[in-house]
């Protein structure tokens, strides 16, 4: 059975104002955690775009919802760096970033709809596993936190190209280890990640 994230978790709560949240780069070795909240303010509205989750997506198809979903919806994005991430571990962090994305609202939400198995401390709402696949706000913010994270990466690849993070947004991939072996760690990398630890304890 094929689930296609719909609004029936947010008319079962039946509030006007549910912020769906997600986040994007939890796995990658350099980079922030980015997350987004989207509030659909009209759920009756006509949706002429694919919003499910991101990673069931194209580029092409994410960058065409990320479009509409930025003129059509009340969002806002939060990040932690990676020295907030070192500090305070990637789980932490990415809380973290959920709450300042829904910070940034413009709408305080009567709710959240968080994906995951966990609502961040500072967050009222629900937790719903796999929510990016259930639920249209959460999959909207899916979209919004990948596309706004990919432009973030996108734009430090301009500054260390020799990475690839225009390409691999910072996971580790075999060019993107390789080239940590050859050109070594930058300001960018999360130093308590097994590779780039790793090269630390190597080089003390």
């Amino acid at each position: 059975m094929v689930v296609v994230a719909d609004f029936s978790i947010e008319n079962e709560i039946g509030a006007n104002f549910i912020a769906g949240c997600d986040e994007a780069g939890r796995g990658p070795l350099c980079g922030p955690v980015v997350a987004a909240a989207v509030i659909f303010p009209n759920r009756e509205i006509e949706i002429p775009v694919v919003i499910r989750d991101s990673k069931k997506m194209s580029a092409a198809q994410r960058a065409v919802a990320y479009d509409w979903i930025t003129k059509n919806t009340i969002w806002a994005t939060g990040q932690c760096t990676p020295a907030e991430i070192d500090e305070l571990n990637i789980l932490w962090a990415s809380m973290r970033a959920m709450e300042r994305a829904v910070a940034g609202l413009g709408q305080t939400p009567d709710t959240c709809l968080v994906d995951g198995n966990r609502v961040p401390a500072g967050l009222r709402g629900r937790a719903i596993i796999k929510g990016d696949a259930k639920s249209l706000s959460i999959a909207a913010a899916s979209i919004v936190a990948k596309e706004t994270r990919d432009k973030i990466m996108r734009e430090l690849a301009l500054e260390f190209p020799q990475y690839g993070w225009d390409k691999n947004a910072g996971y580790p991939t075999a060019q993107h280890l390789t080239a940590i072996e050859k050109y070594g760690i930058t300001k960018y990398h999360r130093k308590t990640f097994g590779p780039i630890k790793e090269r630390i304890k190597d080089e003390t």
